[in-house]
């Protein structure tokens, strides 16, 4: 693996690009369906409750936080040239563990298909509608049920050894989007979902092509406004997901994407994790930030 610094600095002309939808931001019929979600039995927050307590994204913000944010955001990036020759993604910044937020679900959905294929049988009409929700509209209550379908974070890290990855751990209980993971680790959850090459992770036992093209699909259909994240260092043509949650005790905001992009005709597979951030707006600022900065330095090699 190509560990490498951030490729900052930036260029000064590398705008915000348009958005796919409307941002994540705060709106208020957004906001007043989440808060009833976030209080609902089947709620994120409720699934992911720690003793440093998190906002989840189903509540993209809150203005009742009670604390200041305050702190300094970190963030690492890694790219993957599916049409290239290596089979190493290049990392940049330091590749430790993150909270996934709801960017794992992309994981709880490739352990429930495995399930399903080791049974021989396709996910049933109730678990497909749970797995659109869940990719599509970051359903938190989807996941809720599948995460319980696949046995929890067991199930999950299970699935994970079948799928090539190594240093990602399952949250506590129902808390799945306490899962930590790194940015090498959902190249290699991408790579067993986009890549067919020969060397793709995984073996006899990972996903089969029905499988794969099932997630890429939903990947795809992201509703417009979290269509943002490693969207932005490419054209058309990404699939995706994203993960945001806020800390109550720090104010602060963990912001994620992972996806497949499209730039100069080549295809990446980008994963950008963050913490730290004062604002989800100024999160999924540095996602993009980062996403664009490392396709540009992988287009350059």
């Amino acid at each position: 693996m190509a560990h490498r610094p951030s490729p900052s600095p930036r260029p000064q002309n590398a705008g915000r690009p348009k958005p796919h939808g409307r941002r994540a931001v705060v709106r208020t019929g957004i906001l007043a369906a989440s808060l009833a979600t976030l209080f609902s039995a089947a709620s994120l927050d409720r699934a992911v409750a720690a003793p440093a307590s998190v906002r989840s994204d189903t509540a993209t913000t809150d203005a009742r936080a009670l604390v200041q944010p305050q702190g300094r955001a970190r963030v690492t990036a890694a790219v993957f040239d599916l049409d290239g020759t290596g089979r190493e993604p290049a990392v940049y910044g330091d590749d430790t563990p993150y909270d996934t937020a709801s960017i794992v679900k992309v994981d709880i959905l490739a352990a429930a298909l495995l399930k399903a294929q080791d049974t021989g049988h396709a996910l049933t009409a109730q678990e497909r509608d749970q797995a659109e929700a869940m990719i599509e509209r970051s359903d938190n209550a989807a996941a809720n049920a599948l995460w319980r379908r696949i046995g929890l974070a067991p199930g999950l890290e299970a699935a994970n050894k079948r799928l090539g990855l190594t240093a990602t751990k399952g949250g506590p209980g129902a808390k799945w989007g306490l899962t930590r993971t790194t940015a090498s680790d959902q190249i290699r959850l991408l790579r067993a979902v986009f890549d067919t090459g020969s060397a793709s992770p995984g073996g006899s036992t990972a996903l089969t092509e029905a499988s794969r093209t099932y997630i890429r699909t939903l990947m795809t259909r992201i509703v417009g406004e979290q269509a943002w994240g490693v969207s932005a260092a490419g054209g058309s043509g990404w699939a995706l997901k994203n993960g945001w949650l806020q800390r109550n005790t720090t104010g602060l905001w963990d912001v994620n994407s992972v996806g497949r992009v499209t730039a100069n005709g080549r295809h990446y597979l980008v994963a950008v994790l963050s913490d730290g951030n004062t604002s989800m707006k100024d999160g999924i600022a540095l996602v993009e930030r980062e996403a664009r900065a490392a396709v540009t330095s992988a287009t350059a090699h």
